[in-house]
């Protein structure tokens, strides 16, 4: 993922290689890794059995929070795919009945926003 990118608030693709090594302690029995996204510190993961979204906290980065969204608690989500001067792509998730999506994230053009969306769609269409 570039620097510029990066600071306009755009996530990339993270390796299998490198989320297995940083946050595989957070999986439980069972639990498989299937696609992770960086935005500058912060992360978050589509795992077979939830969403992880991890927030790099401080100045130093210290201080994590880690939250877990069972897909069931998803009501419903957006992809809204990058266009000619509009260069990222979006996806955006309610939780439960709220009016405005609970997350918003930006992706570069890196990210394939249809494999995205064919991961959460597996999982809340069950």
């Amino acid at each position: 993922m570039g620097l510029f990118s990066a600071l306009m608030g755009n996530a990339g693709v993270v390796s299998q290689e490198e989320l297995s090594r940083e946050y595989g302690n957070l999986l439980t029995e069972g639990e498989e890794l299937e696609l992770g996204f960086k935005l500058i510190r912060d992360t978050f993961i589509f795992t077979t059995k939830r969403l992880i979204l991890i927030d790099k906290q401080g100045i130093s980065g210290g201080k994590t929070e880690y939250l877990s969204i069972n897909y069931r608690h998803i009501s419903r989500f957006s992809i809204e795919t990058a266009g000619t001067f509009d260069l990222d792509a979006e996806l955006n998730i309610w939780i439960s009945c709220e009016a405005l999506p609970s997350i918003s994230r930006k992706f570069n053009k890196s990210v394939d926003v249809y494999e995205v969306q064919k991961v959460l769609a597996h999982h809340v269409l069950k």
